[in-house]
């Protein structure tokens, strides 16, 4: 099969979905309004809430969704065949993933741009707010410490990185004062920094070879230089750095996504996988362990956490949520197509590829997986012309972007997320920034250094895919509630809150199952998988009860409430 051809039928699917789909829930569902007051506008404090321009939270959004998980997730879920994992990426994306995060954007910036477990605790009950946040602190708990541990194993593996992710940081900082101090349009510093980071990817492996002692810099040491590093970017103003990273970052990431789709047209690969590979050797069932292991790549409760924790407070126009909220997802599906067909058609020889994935052991992992693509991905690229070491180094750069972008945002993330905490519980002193701040990533940095290396956020991995999807559940449900509440209708959300609550349930029963026969190695899993499988159906129990008890009732919201 033509892999070129098959990238053509999703991309169609995906501007399907948007033209219509995205179309029809804008203003039939959500029934966004020109003129609607956002928070950014209301709530304007520098920090957090800062009205910014579609195109710079569109960037921002972009690559704070956009980590590792939705290129090591298809990458590992093609084990079972391209085709299910292509139809799950495509289909999947439009109608859950996409229709996922922009409710979130959209419920967020109707109320006043608090996190989704807030306002869980509005439209449910304060109960279901503290069980809510607990599962939110854990789930990015793990992934501060594993991408951390992530980015630094890429920085020890392409050296060449490291110069042109830390031109970044500089570069971000200075269009972010040019902007909104000195007050100067936003094209020329963006073109002048795009610039500037293009010329540093092709300077990485020079710069590594000129100061060859950074090769020697060991995975640990990069993991806390990085994770002290979110801490400060998370205490900042979103403007200086957040914002403005982001923003480069989109460039970046849509240059390298651009270049891939080039070299694929170029190059035509011939996907040299299975179609259908329904019992690899030590797999799990397909059903339903391919969902949850592609995760991000379809559907993602991270993104909720994105749209309703930094993503609202700076939208400027609640219209922006529609290529903000949906169109965002829709990228990211697209990255995960690419990691499908980078390793599915980045193989020279179907015998090669059956090598990598003779068994479940050999196609699991993350290293392995991000080493799959980004080589995968330099073959498309190198089609081009560029030279395959320059290549290696660019998709290198891509995929510590995708991977930094979700570190910075999700360190603000717990940081909001645990002053919510503490405001709950009556501890003022976690709701000061540096304080919260301090808390999660010195919990993320604890959880990294208890393994050698750095990597003891790995032993918590597993659970990702499983929490990840319970959390986008939960977030569907809570949307469900209040669209009920004002008489809209809820099948649209109702549907993917169901299929992807009872898959993840089902897959993660099956995990505990495991763990628990292996408790004496996995007892960490096993205990931890339990406390947030019972926290998850706790609060799915009360919103459902909830839900199905309103149903028929009179609307609580206003006849003439715009929203």
């Amino acid at each position: 099969m033509n892999a070129a051809l098959l990238a053509t039928i999703v991309f169609i699917v995906f501007a399907l979905g948007y033209r219509f789909y995205s179309k029809f829930l804008a203003r039939h569902i959500f029934a966004l309004g020109a003129d609607e007051p956002v928070p950014a506008q209301e709530f304007e404090d520098g920090i957090d809430y800062v009205p910014t321009s579609r195109s710079v939270l569109w960037g921002h959004h972009f690559a704070s969704i956009a980590g590792a998980a939705p290129i090591v997730g298809p990458a590992i879920a093609v084990i079972w065949g391209w085709l299910p994992a292509l139809i799950w990426v495509g289909l999947g994306t439009v109608f859950m993933g996409a229709t996922h995060d922009f409710a979130a954007l959209v419920i967020s910036a109707r109320h006043r741009g608090r996190s989704i477990g807030e306002i869980a605790g509005e439209v449910i009950g304060p109960r279901v707010k503290t069980l809510f946040l607990l599962v939110i602190t854990l789930l990015v708990w793990v992934v501060l410490a594993v991408f951390a541990y992530i980015i630094a194993t890429l920085f020890v593996s392409t050296p060449g990185s490291i110069f042109p992710i830390n031109v970044q940081i500089i570069v971000a900082m200075g269009i972010g004062w040019l902007i909104y101090r000195r007050r100067i349009p936003i094209l020329i510093p963006s073109l002048i920094g795009y610039g500037i980071l293009l010329v540093a990817v092709f300077y990485g492996e020079d710069f590594a070879n000129t100061f060859p002692a950074i090769k020697e810099i060991p995975v640990l040491t990069w993991v806390w230089v990085l994770l002290i590093y979110s801490f400060i970017a998370s205490v900042l103003p979103v403007w200086l750095l957040l914002q403005p990273r982001d923003y480069l970052n989109s460039h970046q990431l849509v240059t390298g996504l651009t270049l891939l789709i080039a070299g694929l047209f170029v190059l035509q690969p011939t996907v040299v996988a299975p179609a259908v590979n329904p019992s690899p050797e030590g797999a799990p069932p397909l059903f339903p362990f391919l969902f949850v292991t592609i995760a991000c790549g379809a559907i993602s409760g991270f993104h909720g956490l994105v749209s309703s924790g930094t993503t609202s407070k700076q939208l400027s126009r609640m219209k922006d949520a529609r290529p903000i909220g949906y169109g965002g997802m829709l990228a990211e599906g697209l990255l995960g197509l690419l990691a499908v067909l980078a390793a599915t058609a980045g193989f020279a020889t179907s015998e090669e590829w059956w090598h990598h994935y003779s068994s479940w052991g050999a196609a699991n992992g993350l290293a392995a997986k991000l080493d799959a693509f980004v080589s995968g991905g330099a073959n498309f690229v190198g089609s081009l012309g560029i030279p395959v070491d320059t290549a290696k180094t660019l998709m290198a750069v891509i995929v510590i972007a995708f991977a930094a972008t979700s570190l910075d945002t999700g360190a603000r993330i717990q940081r909001l997320v645990i002053a919510e905490l503490g405001e709950n519980f009556g501890l003022k002193l976690l709701t000061n920034r540096f304080v919260a701040s301090a808390v999660g990533i010195g919990a993320a940095l604890i959880l990294a250094v208890t393994q050698g290396g750095g990597t003891g956020g790995l032993a918590l991995w597993p659970l990702f895919g499983t929490t990840n999807q319970l959390v986008a559940s939960v977030t569907l449900l809570v949307v469900s509630i209040w669209l009920q509440r004002r008489g809209r209708a809820v099948v649209y959300t109702v549907v993917p809150m169901l299929a992807v609550g009872a898959v993840t349930g089902w897959a993660m029963a099956g995990n505990l199952v495991d763990y628990y026969r292996g408790f004496d190695d996995l007892w960490l899993l096993a205990l931890s998988g339990t406390l947030i499988l019972a926290l998850d159906l706790w609060i799915m129990l009360e919103g459902l009860g909830m839900l199905i008890g309103e149903r028929g009732k009179v609307p609580r919201a206003r006849a003439n409430a715009p929203f």
